[in-house]
């Protein structure tokens, strides 16, 4: 599937880094959602990076084949790395152009980079002021824009690495519950972006991980 990005993009449009935005728990009615609790982006983004890790940790295949089919797991891992890279240089205020200039070429040993770069990535997000601009490569946008972006694709490709990997492929729940309020509003215009594949038919009673998969053009049926 299509997911092929050198410089941090967006998809999503939010104000704070804890928002309003409310968690949907698939085993309530609608009309129970409106007491679910506010999603802490922040917390996400560690849980996230938690899940990329564990899944790094099972690769004894660099060279596998992935989900996304123009990636082996290494081009995979070393993708998610450097959108890393850029986060620090970005929430600091750098354009993309300075921030290019603090992009480093990344070594053969992804698990350390990956290590590194997560943790300097997390730092910088602590750091960040809540309502700062970020200029990515077609908008600028807040810190939350980003953060809700990013979040949103460590999460997808931690699935793609445990399916090439033959690890765990179950995601957190509350990880995947916040992921879908960012792409399921998108559900028309993903595949126009160019970033995914289409979406493919799923019940409307299948898990919401899988519901949320599809949507990004990827069947975990198979």
């Amino acid at each position: 599937m299509t997911d092929q990005r050198s410089e941090p993009t967006v998809t999503t449009n939010a104000t704070a880094p804890t928002d309003t935005t409310k968690t949907p728990d698939p085993t309530l009615p609608d009309e129970a959602t409106d007491t679910a609790a506010p999603v802490d982006w922040y917390t996400l983004q560690q849980q996230a990076h938690r899940e990329f890790a564990r899944r790094i940790a099972a690769v004894d295949d660099w060279n596998a084949p992935t989900p996304d089919k123009e990636w082996t797991v290494g081009d995979l891992v070393r993708h998610v790395v450097q959108e890393q890279q850029w986060i620090p240089p970005l929430l600091a205020g750098l354009t993309l152009d300075q921030a290019r200039r603090r992009v480093d070429p990344l070594g053969d040993d992804l698990p350390a980079e990956w290590h590194t770069h997560s943790s300097l990535a997390t730092a910088a997000w602590q750091a960040a002021p809540a309502d700062a601009s970020v200029q990515l490569s077609y908008d600028t946008v807040t810190v939350l824009d980003y953060l809700r972006e990013q979040v949103s694709d460590v999460t997808i490709h931690s699935w793609d690495l445990a399916r090439a990997t033959a690890a765990d492929e179950v995601l957190d729940d509350a990880l995947v519950a916040a992921v879908w309020t960012v792409f399921e509003p998108q559900r028309d215009a993903l595949e126009a972006s160019g970033l995914f594949d289409s979406p493919v038919p799923m019940p409307e009673d299948a898990p919401l991980q899988s519901r949320l998969l599809a949507l990004t053009g990827r069947d975990d049926r198979r």
